[in-house]
Parts: C-alpha cells; sequence; structure tokens
C-alpha cells in the first residue's frame, strides 16, 4: 500500500498515531497492544526519511516517538480531551443520578441534556471545588 502525504500531513499524521496508540495503550502497563506499538514504530520511521528523525529514537532496538516528539504539546492535546471527557462523563452521571439513574430515552434526553448544561456550567466555573464526597 502506498499513501502519498504532503510534508505537514506527515507530521500531522504523526500526531494522530502517537494519540490513538496513546489512548489505546497508555494504561495497560505491561500488557500493551504490541499491533498498535508496531503501527506506530513503522510510521515513526519515515521520520529517519523526511528530514523528521529529531522526532524518533530507539529504544530497546525499536524505533519510537523521541521524548522531543512528547514534550512538543502534544500531551497538552490529550490532556485537553481528558478534561472534557472527565467532565461531560461527570456531567451525564450526576445529571442521570438526579433522575434516579433511567436510560437515556427520547423522552428524557432534553431533561438530561439541560442538567448536564448546568453542571458543565458549574465545572466551567469552578472545576470540582464545589464537588464533596461523604465517606463513611
Amino acid at each position: 500500500m502506498e499513501i502519498k502525504l504532503s510534508e505537514k500531513q506527515f507530521r500531522r499524521l504523526l500526531d494522530l498515531v502517537y494519540i490513538g496508540n496513546w489512548i489505546l495503550n497508555s494504561t495497560r502497563g505491561d500488557d500493551r497492544i504490541r499491533q498498535y506499538d508496531e503501527v506506530e514504530s513503522l510510521i515513526f520511521s519515515h521520520c529517519l526519511t523526511h528530514g523528521m528523525a529529531g522526532l524518533t529514537e530507539l529504544y530497546e532496538g525499536e524505533l519510537i516517538p523521541s521524548r522531543a516528539f512528547a514534550e512538543g504539546g502534544i500531551h497538552e492535546a490529550i490532556m485537553a480531551y481528558e478534561d472534557t471527557t472527565f467532565f461531560e462523563i461527570l456531567a451525564q452521571e450526576m445529571a442521570l443520578r438526579d433522575m434516579d439513574d433511567p436510560p437515556i430515552t427520547p423522552e428524557n434526553y432534553d431533561e438530561v441534556m439541560e442538567r448536564m448544561g448546568t453542571y458543565l456550567s458549574e465545572f466551567e466555573l469552578h472545576g470540582t471545588d464545589n464537588i464533596s464526597v461523604d465517606i463513611d
């Protein structure tokens, strides 16, 4: 298979591949999905012939994204996604809890969204500062 990309498109592909592998493997510890690591290594190996060698490093005989790549801002994008996802899930869970945990249906969808909006507004203003948990 051959895919033709401009240098800018290839650089963006590196970000996408890294983010995808991060999502799939970062929490798996020693149980990583090796096939995704292999694809990441293959894609990053093309950096060597496209003037982007600084974006890779050799680790245990395998090309991986370099520390420079990982520290170049990509984790800020991942963290922004994680923050947004965290607050959206929390808002949905709290909205459903307030409604006695029904499944979301066409009939209650608007109410769920309204309650979520209220929580999301609170989170936007105060983050988790006003959340408390009673521990017995």
